[in-house]
């Protein structure tokens, strides 16, 4: 039998930016399809991107009313009923509106 060796040094001490991004995944999940609705913006498929940007929102929704309150992070910025009501309701009117503006 092998004697233990020195305890490793937990993650927050040996990697604190990874553990940050790690502790806060629902929102840097939501930042990066935030950031994939931008791309598609910034190159000229501006219904493409506000649409992803919307469904980021209503992932956030989905994510802030299904996950627990120790696990959001900082999604979690109001009451959970303010929170969905609030982004769920602007992630469909981004959709609705990107979708309903006429082509030129």
């Amino acid at each position: 039998m092998t004697a233990p060796g020195p305890a490793r040094a937990p993650l927050y001490v040996r990697r604190p930016l990874l553990a940050g991004f790690l502790r806060q995944w629902p929102l840097t999940v939501v930042i990066a399809v935030v950031a994939v609705g931008l791309l598609l913006v910034a190159a000229e498929q501006w219904r493409r991107g506000l649409v992803v940007m919307g469904v980021a929102l209503l992932g956030a929704t989905l994510l802030r009313l299904l996950l627990p309150v120790r696990q959001m992070g900082f999604l979690a910025v109001r009451s959970r009923p303010v929170d969905v009501t609030l982004t769920g309701a602007a992630g469909l009117a981004l959709v609705l509106l990107a979708w309903n503006v006429p082509p030129t």
